[in-house]
């Protein structure tokens, strides 16, 4: 009678928080594409559909959202490159200060694209258990930086573990 009221330790929960096994696949990443780069962001996301995110996104909503995305640089880079060329011919008078407006646009365009994210994120993907981030990385062949996008799986919550 005394076994009745004691309290074991389940083993199967040991081994599944084990911390060196992980059951996330790594992130996807979208590198840039296009041939004008301002302050580390292409004009341009590639649309293939890579084979990671088979069977977790259709192709047409990936491509969708690539395109706005696209759609949003193709709006905002060509003011960044005229104001950056204006900013370089006057750098040498102004000290440096006729930058300060292309850093400002570039920010704006990333803070727009992040948002956008943020949107399709809570709008589809996180109902897919996907996660869209702008990030930046280091450039394969230099130490230059990158803006990336980065589609995170999202871990599955377990419903039969107690809280």
């Amino acid at each position: 009678m005394a076994d009745f009221d004691a309290i074991y330790e389940d083993l199967e929960d040991t081994v599944l928080d084990a911390p060196n096994i992980s059951l996330i696949p790594e992130p996807v990443i979208v590198r840039g594409a296009g041939n004008i780069t301002v302050f580390g962001l292409s004009n341009r996301f590639d649309t293939e559909f890579p084979s990671q995110l088979h069977a977790r996104v259709a192709p047409e909503e990936f491509k969708a959202t690539v395109t706005r995305v696209n759609v949003t640089l193709r709006k905002t880079l060509p003011v960044n490159v005229r104001w950056l060329f204006c900013g370089c011919l006057c750098c040498c008078c102004t000290l440096g200060c006729s930058l300060w407006p292309v850093i400002c646009l570039s920010k704006r365009t990333r803070h727009q694209l992040e948002k956008q994210l943020d949107w399709e994120n809570s709008q589809l993907y996180s109902k897919l258990g996907l996660k869209w981030r702008l990030v930046r990385q280091r450039c394969d062949s230099s130490l230059m930086l990158e803006y990336v996008l980065l589609v995170e799986f999202l871990p599955k919550q377990n419903l039969f573990k107690p809280d």
